[in-house]
């Protein structure tokens, strides 16, 4: 998929740039979002845990300040052995915004290490067609 070229640049930009004083774990995220544009997001602590904010849910609070509603793709970015794939939150955060088959990535330094889609990370999802309107 070209987009995760766009994507992996924006998350691994701004990785760097996130306030992690207490984990020294930093995590960058971006999204393709339906009006074609890359939101990027990292992730920002505070010392009164849980405040702090993931890298995906500034990317999507950047999305949705920027006027754009659903996003067509989604890559993580973090350093580790292990995945770093969105903690359960974000992926709920992600489920609002995302449909069932929108491709997530997650990626390293060296590059994409796992592709999913959003059914795959939350299967069974609760989500706004649960909702009347």
């Amino acid at each position: 998929m070209p987009e995760f070229d766009a994507l992996f640049a924006a998350a691994a930009a701004i990785q760097p740039r996130a306030y992690a004083p207490y984990s020294r774990f930093k995590v960058g995220s971006a999204l393709l979002a339906d009006d074609g544009a890359v939101y990027a997001g990292c992730n920002v602590e505070n010392a009164a845990y849980p405040v702090g904010t993931c890298a995906e849910a500034g990317a999507i609070a950047a999305m949705i300040a920027g006027g754009a509603r659903a996003i067509r793709a989604v890559l993580v970015f973090g350093e580790g052995a292990e995945l770093v794939t969105p903690c359960g939150a974000c992926r709920q955060r992600m489920r609002e915004f995302a449909a069932p088959d929108t491709p997530v990535a997650v990626a390293g330094p060296e590059g994409i290490r796992a592709r999913f889609t959003m059914a795959e990370l939350l299967p069974a999802s609760f989500g706004p067609a649960n909702l009347p309107r």
